[in-house]
C-alpha cells in the first residue's frame, strides 16, 4: 500500500509540462495558475509534497476536486454504488458460469460436454467485452426490447429496476471472466481426479457423482477461490468501458471525465481506492 500511494503521488509529477497549466486550460492568467499550485501545495519541494500527501491519506482526505466543487471522498462515495452493484453482478454470473462449466468439463474430460464448454470458453477469452456489450443492447434493448440499453437505477430506490439495468452489463462484463475462471476449475479437476484418494473412494464403490461433487470438488475449488478474489478485483478496474458503454454513472464514467478535465486530485482518488481493493481483495482470498 505504500508503494500504491507513492505511485499514485507521482502520477501529477509525471504528466509533461506544468500540470496546473494543463488542467486550467490556456485561458489561465499567471495568479489563477500560482494561486492554483498553492492551493495543490505545488509550490513545496517534493518529499515535502510527499510527506503532505501520506498524512492527508492516513486522516482520510483524497483532496478537493476542482470541477465538481466538493471533496473527492465525497465524490466517491457519490460513485460508489453503481460501480459495486456491477462488479458483484458480474461476480455472479462467471461464478455460475464458470465454476459449474469448469468442474463438469474435468469430470468428463474428452467429452462432448468437455469440448463445447472449452470453446465457450476460448469465445470468451477472445470476445472483447465492448463489442459483446453493444451486441446485447442490440438485440435485447433495441430489437427485443426486454430490457433498457443504458441508465442505472439506485438499488434503494427500485431494486427490480436496479436488476433490470444490470443483467446486459453484468452479463458482458462477467462472461469473460467466466472464461478464465471455468479453464483454471476445469485444470484443478482434473489435477484432483488423479490422487490417491479419489482412486481410493472409486475402489469402495462409490458413485462418480459421490467422487466428483462430494469428495473432488471441495479440494478442487481451493485454487479456484484464489482466481475468483482475483476475478473481483480485475472487475473493479474491467467496470470502466462497461460503464461508459452502458452509461452508468459510476467510478468508471467519474475518472475518465476528471482525466479529460484534467482534474488531478479525482484521478488520484479513483486510482489509490481501485489499487488498495485489489490490494485488501487479495488479502480477505489469501485469508479465506
Amino acid at each position: 500500500m505504500a508503494v500504491v500511494v507513492t505511485i499514485v503521488f507521482l502520477l501529477i509529477h509525471l504528466i509533461p509540462g506544468d500540470p496546473v497549466s494543463v488542467m486550467l486550460g490556456p485561458d489561465a492568467t499567471e495568479v489563477q495558475i500560482e494561486a492554483t499550485r498553492r492551493a495543490m501545495g505545488l509550490d513545496r519541494p517534493l518529499h515535502e509534497q510527499l510527506m503532505l500527501f501520506y498524512s492527508r491519506i492516513f486522516r482520510g482526505d483524497l483532496g478537493q476536486s476542482y470541477f465538481l466543487d466538493r471533496p473527492v471522498t465525497t465524490a466517491l462515495w457519490e460513485r460508489a454504488e453503481p460501480t459495486l452493484v456491477l462488479t458483484l453482478s458480474a461476480l455472479l454470473v462467471a461464478v455460475l458460469i464458470g465454476v459449474p462449466s469448469g468442474i463438469l468439463a474435468g469430470a468428463y474430460r474428452g467429452s462432448l460436454w468437455d469440448r463445447t464448454l472449452m470453446a465457450g470458453a476460448l469465445m470468451g477469452v477472445c470476445v472483447p467485452g465492448f463489442w459483446l456489450s453493444l451486441n446485447f443492447i442490440y438485440l435485447f434493448a433495441v430489437w427485443l426490447g426486454w430490457l433498457p440499453a443504458a441508465g442505472y437505477t439506485s438499488l434503494f430506490v427500485d431494486p427490480m429496476a436496479t436488476l433490470r439495468h444490470m443483467v446486459l452489463p453484468a452479463v458482458s462484463l462477467g462472461f469473460n471472466q467466466s472464461a478464465l475462471i471455468a479453464r483454471i476449475a476445469r485444470s484443478c479437476m482434473l489435477e484432483v481426479l488423479q490422487q490417491d484418494y479419489i482412486r481410493t473412494a472409486r475402489a469402495k464403490g462409490l458413485s462418480q457423482r459421490a467422487v466428483v461433487y462430494v469428495h473432488a470438488f471441495r479440494n478442487a475449488m481451493v485454487p479456484v477461490t484464489t482466481v475468483i478474489g482475483i476475478t473481483m478485483a480485475i472487475l473493479i478496474g474491467g467496470a470502466v468501458v462497461t460503464e461508459i458503454v452502458f452509461n452508468i454513472p459510476g467510478l468508471g464514467r467519474l475518472i475518465i471525465s476528471a482525466i479529460l478535465r484534467r482534474d488531478y486530485p479525482v484521478v488520484q482518488g479513483v486510482v489509490l481506492v481501485t489499487a488498495a481493493s485489489y490490494v485488501l481483495i487479495n488479502l480477505a482470498v489469501d485469508m479465506v
